[in-house]
């Protein structure tokens, strides 16, 4: 009868240990998280908030609150130092690449994963050769190429160069998408006399579509924010991309820095990303629960 008790009294503690350690494990993990928030969000805020100054309140007082909001740093931003036509000209750049990388990685990717021939693995893990290729030591290269092209310094250089870069990542990502579609549908469709080309783009490609959403975000972060590429390919100013336009304008203004038009330039670069992640956040959040089950 003692060793009943005892053991029901043990029992009964376990469950309320075990409890208090996941009470201790979540309260951790939330302060972690607030405290990674509060690293993302402060400066950001306060990048914004700055573009609604003056330059004598960003130096005077950096942490202080407008005393009105001059909306004239961004159109000085716009016009004056003419991130507007960088911002078109990265537009034009990253969203012509991002369409031709996405066709072209989703057709290749679909092929390496459904069909098998000859050289099916050697072309795939030659894929995989480009993810560890640095990028700079291509930098030298590629100018010569692009100069025998007549591409050198013009858009559609970049978007050709863009392109081949972010090929290897979209293939690698879409691989393992298509290659966990059901054979089933495939059959079905060729049965119904649909070609190889309709059962791509009306039956497999959608079903991929968290996949093309997810590697989508990542490749138009990654183009949007490219720097080194640019810098070296394209030194007509009249063709910069925003990176570029963001650092002749900070070193242009030498000592008289327009510290207000300078934030919003910031912000106008970092809108674009903000806002394609808020719209495809969800199917990021899909593609890594699918994957995470899979």
């Amino acid at each position: 009868m003692t060793t009943t008790t005892a053991e029901r009294a043990v029992a009964a503690r376990a469950p309320s240990s075990g409890a208090k350690e996941g009470r201790g494990v979540a309260v951790t993990a939330h302060i972690a998280l607030i405290l990674w928030s509060l690293l993302v969000i402060l400066p950001l805020l306060w990048t914004v908030l700055s573009s609604f100054k003056s330059t004598q309140e960003v130096l005077g007082n950096p942490l202080s609150l407008p005393g009105k909001l001059h909306f004239e740093n961004y159109v000085n931003a716009w016009t004056t130092a003419g991130i507007g036509r960088y911002f078109f000209n990265t537009v034009i750049v990253v969203g012509a690449a991002l369409v031709l990388v996405m066709v072209l990685g989703a057709m290749c990717a679909y092929v390496l994963a459904r069909f098998t021939f000859p050289g099916n693995r050697l072309i795939y893990y030659s894929m995989l050769a480009g993810l560890t290729f640095p990028v700079f030591l291509a930098i030298v290269p590629l100018f010569f190429v692009l100069k025998n092209l007549s591409l050198l310094n013009t858009l559609p250089g970049l978007i050709i160069t863009y392109v081949a870069f972010a090929l290897p990542f979209t293939v690698f990502f879409l691989h393992s998408f298509f290659k966990q579609l059901p054979g089933e549908i495939y059959e079905a469709a060729q049965i119904d006399g649909a070609g190889e080309w309709r059962t791509f783009f009306s039956v497999m490609l959608p079903m991929a579509k968290p996949g093309m959403a997810s590697v989508a975000i990542f490749n138009f972060l990654g183009l949007w924010n490219q720097f080194l590429l640019p810098v070296a390919l394209n030194t007509d100013s009249n063709n910069y991309v925003l990176s570029q336009g963001m650092a002749s304008f900070a070193s242009q203004a030498g000592y008289a820095v327009d510290f207000g038009a300078l934030f919003a330039a910031v912000v106008i670069t970092v809108a674009p990303v903000l806002v394609v992640y808020i719209i495809f956040q969800r199917q990021l959040q899909v593609s890594v629960t699918q994957g995470g089950v899979k």
